[in-house]
Formats: C-alpha cells, structure tokens, sequence
C-alpha cells in the first residue's frame, strides 16, 4: 500500500531501510514520545520492526519526502490498542514545525475509512502538547479521560496521557471518504 500526498509518500518499510530508520528515530526527543519505542533505538530494533507480520486494515508506512530521495522522516500507523483501531505517528526532529505530521495523519485516516473503522482513538503525553495540536487539526476530540502511560523510550516510567478519539463520517451516499 502506498499513498502520495501534496508533499509526502508513505510507503511500506522494508528491511533494507532499517540503517535510515534507525538514524530517523534516533533521538531521544523523538523515542521519549512514544511508548513502545525502545531507547537507545537501534538498527538491530528497526530491523526487528520492519520484520513484523502486518494485518492488512491496520497499516503503519514510513513517511518518506519525494524530492529529497525518499528520505524517511517519520513513520504514520494504525495498531490495535484494546481491541480499538488507534493511530500514532512520529516525526524526526529536522522536519517538525512542517506540518508533515498532520498531512501523513490524514491520509492514515483515509485508509482507516477504506478498511471500515468508524472510530480511531489515539493519545498523546500531557508534556507532548505538539501532538495534542497534530490531533485536533486532524479533527480528534479529547475524551477528558487521562490516564498513565509506560513508555519504554522514558526507561519504562510511566506518564500522564490524553485520550482522543475521532468518528470517521461517511459521505451522504454512506461511502467512507479519503481524508483530504
């Protein structure tokens, strides 16, 4: 599966890609973001990743830029998190302040509507208020549930986490749009 954007690609990785991922999400600002993200982040756990079976209505692409070669800038997914669809999405620090994240989370909320979910939840860390902003442009509401999240990129410390979810609306003709 692979989706253009005005700017992006988001692609499948492959293992040849672990080096430039690894080196992508090598930064601790970056992993300490994310909870099951282990750190110091290493080509060894890249690999690892980039090897995992993949279920077909839950994708996770890199995000790539076009006009730099297909740099790898981040990564923009869909994992089962209690049973519910849930997106999560990084990006590496060279590139923030772009609006990559928001971009690459549309065209992931594009295909959760093709696969069929009505409903995508994702969370965020209290002190990662970037992301809570990444979330509500993409249309997530806060659920005013807060709860306590482990993150291995934090040494296995736990944080405060905000609770969003998004309805994915269909169109008058009950057919579920791509993200625009």
């Amino acid at each position: 599966m692979f989706i253009r954007t005005e700017r992006l690609f988001l692609r499948p990785g492959w293992l040849e890609d672990a080096p430039e991922l690894a080196r992508a999400i090598g930064d601790k600002t970056v992993v300490r973001n994310l909870s099951r993200v282990p750190w110091p982040y290493r080509e060894e756990d890249a690999a690892e990743w980039l090897s995992r079976d993949q279920q077909p209505h839950l994708p996770c692409l890199l995000v790539t830029l076009p006009e730099a070669a297909g740099r790898i800038i981040g990564c923009s997914g869909l994992h089962d998190e209690d049973g519910r669809p849930t997106l999560g999405y990084w990006i590496a620090p060279g590139y923030h302040g772009r609006g990559y994240a928001t971009e690459a989370g549309r065209a992931m909320l594009g295909l959760a509507r093709l696969a069929g979910h009505r409903r995508v939840h994702a969370d965020h860390f209290v002190d990662n208020p970037a992301s809570g902003r990444v979330l509500r442009k993409l249309g997530f509401a806060a659920t005013g549930r807060t709860f306590t999240r482990a993150s291995r990129g934090r040494g296995g410390a736990s944080a405060p986490a905000v609770e969003y979810e998004a309805v994915l609306e269909s169109d008058s003709a009950g057919r579920m749009p791509m993200a625009a």
